[in-house]
């Protein structure tokens, strides 16, 4: 029969240190076999939404991603290409001015500087309203969209976008996130800034 420990304060302090290493130990080996997993949904959530905001590429833009900074905050710029000639720029672009916190965006640029299409990565905007930021019927309007001669703020704020009903914080959250890609696609492309894109950042950041 298997001798009863002692019960004492020593005792007790070994116990849980044991348990303690070994729990460890455990959540250890448990994060490094998930670590790869999340890895690879993470980059594939990412050529996901490159693949929408960008025209048809043959190559692999993850690969390409360079941070630029953009008023106080650092932005990736992918560069997209098909047989080795520059069709796209996707730029991930997020803002904390959004109703319920940070709204992230994936904005593609072709190489004249036209919006190509946009694609919410991550938001906590309310349902059914802000939300709305999502859909094709807002998104849309983006399409074509050039920053060089449109003003990318909201109707109400003397812009040319049509904010979502009942949910112009969330609306003006989105137009920020375009102007600060606006930014990081000029600086990459070495264009020269448009004064209306800049006023219309200063005013809404």
């Amino acid at each position: 029969m298997a001798q009863k420990i002692e019960s004492s304060l020593k005792n007790m302090v070994i116990v849980l240190c044991a348990i303690t290493f070994i729990a460890g130990i455990s959540l250890a080996f448990v994060q490094q076999i998930t670590l790869a997993p999340i890895s690879a949904s993470h980059q594939q959530k990412q050529i996901n939404a490159i693949s929408i905001v960008v025209p048809e590429f043959n190559n692999n833009p993850l690969e390409t991603g360079i941070k630029t900074a953009v008023q106080n905050d650092s932005l990736t710029v992918y560069t997209a290409t098909k047989d080795n000639e520059v069709v796209g720029y996707a730029i991930l672009s997020s803002t904390n001015s959004g109703f319920g916190g940070t709204v992230q965006v994936m904005v593609g640029f072709t190489p004249d500087g036209a919006i190509y299409n946009t694609s919410v990565v991550a938001h906590q905007e309310t349902p059914g309203l802000g939300d709305k930021m999502t859909t094709e019927k807002f998104r849309s309007q983006f399409v074509g969209f050039d920053c060089a001669t449109k003003k990318a703020i909201v109707k109400k704020d003397g812009g040319d976008v049509d904010a979502l009903t009942a949910a112009t914080i969330s609306s003006r959250a989105f137009c920020a996130t375009i102007r600060k890609a606006y930014s990081a696609f000029q600086q990459i492309t070495n264009q020269k800034s448009c004064a209306d894109a800049e006023s219309g950042a200063t005013k809404q950041e």
